[in-house]
């Protein structure tokens, strides 16, 4: 007891050793097989590799001759043939300051310039990038910063503003066990699970398209109240054959990336739910399609094989799609802080704010506004990465499975 309580009061005398050149099987192995002839306390690891030159860095406890261990990694060093740097000092790396955060950053492509401009808002804070990850390559670039120093919520409203002027993807998270605690994915349909919007697609084949989309238009833009504006385009298909239905699920097309990050999360233990101001008779063929878990929207009234023009029971508006989140997540056996909500339109405010996690995928401005996060490249499992996990797990896991991912683009 003793022991530990001069270690808690005194800082301890520490090395850190950097060594930086061609990586190649035993590196690692070498390093630590010399550190261990000193009797020394590894405190920290980090090591990255880029197009197979590494740099490993080692933190340690100082040994009793801090001058042979010196020469002892400077021969490594020169077996190696790495650049070796000893560095003497004090502390052991566990206090950083407080608030920390994942800042993720997403770009097609990625540019010098932007990466600069995020990093230089970071530091405008005072805050500290203590490391840096690469999520993914194509068919985005996904970075993952680790940041401490800085309230997250501020943090996100300047790299917000930033983003938009660099025209990438940024996102920012607090750093807490709640981001590898996210067990429910609650998804709008139109728009965002899909492409486009399934009324527009029924409305073409009625021969009042032009009518439908100006409606859809406003009321996405929050500028209609989201009833209203939905009996008033559903009358507008009254007469319409059924099997319209059934040539518009047929048309359907997901939003690149949906199959990815159901398949992958649902491989994790996620489950998933869609929430639609759409109808039944297309979101639940896509649930049972892509294994969701949950579903709900509205119902189009049929009578004699055509459609009536009228909704069966209440709508799933803006405070139904929050109220079927909740009520899944109970299901689910999770905190409604355990989940997140991806939609597009004012539509999904609700949802999106009673979320652990409201991420707007391709919104309209008001909800990119309200969301915590806002992801605008066109692929659905970009936001996978938000959540820590790499392009490079996603296509090993597929790869078990024997599904077979494209090649990545030569450099």
């Amino acid at each position: 007891m003793a022991t530990a309580n001069r270690r808690a009061d005194q800082t301890p005398q520490t090395v850190l050793i950097t060594l930086t050149g061609h990586d190649r099987p035993g590196v690692t192995s070498t390093v630590f097989t010399t550190l261990a002839a000193f009797g020394v306390e590894v405190l920290d690891i980090e090591q990255i590799v880029l197009r197979r030159r590494l740099v490993l860095g080692v933190l340690v406890s100082s040994p009793r001759d801090p001058r042979a261990l010196q020469q002892a990694m400077e021969r490594v060093g020169d077996e190696l043939d790495m650049q070796v740097e000893v560095e003497r000092g004090t502390g052991d790396n566990r206090t950083r300051p407080d608030g920390r955060s994942h800042v993720t950053v997403l770009g097609v492509p990625l540019r010098p310039a932007a990466v600069a401009a995020i990093a230089g808002r970071i530091a405008d804070t005072g805050a500290n990038i203590d490391r840096i990850e690469r999520m993914a390559r194509y068919p985005v670039t996904a970075i993952d910063l680790h940041v401490s120093g800085a309230d997250p919520d501020r943090l996100r409203v300047l790299l917000a503003e930033e983003a938009a002027r660099q025209s990438v993807d940024v996102a920012v998270q607090p750093a807490n066990l709640l981001r590898h605690g996210m067990r429910l994915i609650v998804m709008d349909v139109d728009s965002t699970l899909i492409q486009g919007e399934v009324i527009e697609m029924l409305a073409d084949r009625a021969g009042c398209l032009a009518k439908v989309a100006e409606v859809t238009e406003a009321a996405m833009r929050g500028e209609l109240d989201f009833e209203q504006s939905l009996r008033e385009r559903v009358a507008l298909l009254e007469g319409l054959d059924a099997s319209a239905l059934d040539t518009v699920y047929e048309s359907v097309m997901l939003a690149p990336g949906a199959r990815t990050l159901v398949r992958t999360l649902k491989r994790l233990g996620y489950r998933f739910a869609i929430v639609s101001g759409g109808f039944t008779q297309i979101t639940d063929r896509i649930a049972a399609d892509l294994d969701i878990d949950f579903a709900a929207a509205n119902e189009l009234e049929v009578v004699d094989g055509r459609l009536t023009g009228r909704i069966v029971g209440p709508v799933v508006d803006r405070a139904g799609k929050a109220a079927a989140l909740r009520r899944f997540a109970a299901e689910a056996g999770v905190p409604a802080a355990a989940t997140i909500a991806i939609g597009d339109g004012a539509n999904d405010l609700d949802m999106l704010t009673s979320a652990g996690l409201g991420i707007a995928f391709n919104a309209k401005p008001v909800v990119q506004q309200a969301a915590d996060t806002a992801v605008n490249v066109p692929y659905l499992d970009a936001i996978i990465y938000l959540l820590g996990i790499s392009r490079e797990e996603v296509e090993a896991a597929d790869a078990e499975a024997g599904i077979v991912t494209p090649a990545p683009p030569l450099l």
